[in-house]
């Protein structure tokens, strides 16, 4: 009896010493929560989730004490438009847009780099949409795993292409729409993704490719079935009749008139205008993507009415996203895009506010991401500066990343 007493004394310790260094007590000389600035704040994290958020506050006796009071601490960063899958494997000597064909598990093996620079950084979050050959699936559960370091991924499969739909022998497209959408949500899709334009890449022409009876029955089907619906269009066209039948979030439309952007207002369908992936494109076509001296030109008119577009919608009042579109050598520049809604009208908070808080709500996750507060789930970024005084240190100078209360990058020492 002694010796089971014993054991079980020891048992009890030991849960007590795993209880106390799950603890972590981390000090910031200053926090943005999300909200409002909070100076020599204590964030004091149990396991995966925020206990408290203090100014000057107490430290729990054997908490583990993390101090970054040389740093601002911030929520973790949320990307609302990313292809993780997409790899650029060097070694094949061809640009990202023609390599060879390879196996989906070299591709996810592959991603490790692509999260690895996602998550370095300060992105915690990511909705991914456009996965092949069930990569972006395997690559969220592995995460989710712990098997690689990443961020959380909301992903959509295959997106919904017009091809897909208007196959020989299919009469009644909406039904077949619905059809493949619910294929999509059986196969363990977060979110569906439908391209309702041409463009991509060089290709910058945007024209609608699926109807909007289509689209009512792709995100009819998805809504009926718990899922929502991200409408991929270049275009002014597909973008109005995605804002018709009712998508949950519009992806880089460009060139709406008035009524359109006011519409988009009035419905708070999230809108992602992905402005610095064309810019990406543009800085690296020489080099990388050897885009023709036309294509560039192209590039980089796209970039200018895409900003127009996006200055419009925001002084309309529309809900704007963070969102980087990155492909194979964007990931790691995902905050790109804070730099471009500074300058077209919104505060260093209104931007940040756009990749954190809002997203969260886009993604049904408000009450548990996007914010440092007690209750929620311990994705915390620490950046060297003042991000509400100079975007610029949320681009270059993130120092150290935590997401769900495990600390996934630390370059402070």
């Amino acid at each position: 009896m002694l010796r089971i007493a014993a054991l079980a004394l020891a048992f009890t310790v030991t849960i007590s010493l795993s209880a106390e260094a799950a603890t972590k007590a981390i000090k910031f000389g200053k926090l943005w929560d999300g909200h409002r600035s909070i100076a020599n704040a204590v964030v004091v994290v149990d396991d995966d989730k925020i206990r408290s958020v203090t100014a000057n506050g107490a430290i729990p006796a054997g908490a583990e004490v993390v101090d970054l009071s040389r740093y601002t601490g911030l929520p973790g960063l949320i990307d609302s438009h990313t292809h993780m899958t997409f790899y650029w494997d060097r070694s094949t000597g061809t640009t990202p847009l023609k390599q060879p064909p390879r196996h989906v598990a070299l591709t996810v093996f592959f991603d490790q780099e692509n999260a690895k620079k996602t998550i370095e950084a300060g992105v915690t979050t990511v909705r991914d949409l456009t996965g092949f050959d069930g990569a972006d699936l395997a690559l969220r559960d592995l995460i989710n795993r712990g098997a690689i370091v990443g961020p959380r991924m909301f992903v959509s499969g295959r997106g919904i292409r017009v091809a897909a739909i208007h196959r020989p022998g299919v009469t009644d497209y909406p039904a077949e729409a619905a059809r493949i959408t619910k294929g999509l949500i059986d196969s363990g899709v977060d979110w569906i993704k439908v391209y309702g334009s041409t463009g991509g890449a060089d290709d910058l022409s945007g024209d609608q490719t699926i109807s909007y009876d289509e689209m009512k029955a792709i995100i009819d089907t998805a809504h009926a079935n718990g899922r929502k619906v991200a409408i991929h269009s270049y275009g002014a066209a597909g973008g109005r009749d995605a804002i018709r039948a009712g998508t949950d979030t519009l992806e880089h439309a460009t060139d709406m008139d008035d009524a359109t952007i006011a519409e988009l207002a009035r419905t708070k369908i999230w809108y992602v205008p992905t402005i610095n992936h064309n810019q990406h494109y543009l800085d690296n076509a020489d080099a990388v993507y050897k885009f023709t001296p036309e294509a560039q030109k192209n590039l980089a008119d796209f970039i200018q009415r895409n900003f127009v577009t996006a200055q419009k919608a925001r002084r309309a009042g529309v809900r704007m996203l963070v969102g980087s579109d990155a492909v194979f050598t964007a990931h790691g520049a995902n905050m790109q895009e804070l730099g471009w809604f500074v300058k077209f009208g919104m505060t260093n908070e209104q931007a940040l506010q756009s990749a954190t808080i809002l997203p969260a709500e886009m993604l049904g996750m408000q009450n548990s991401l996007g914010s440092v507060a007690p209750g929620y789930i311990a994705d915390i970024v620490a950046v060297e500066g003042d991000p509400l005084a100079d975007i610029n240190v949320v681009l270059n100078k993130v120092r150290w990343v935590m997401k769900a209360g495990a600390v996934a990058v630390d370059k402070t020492r």
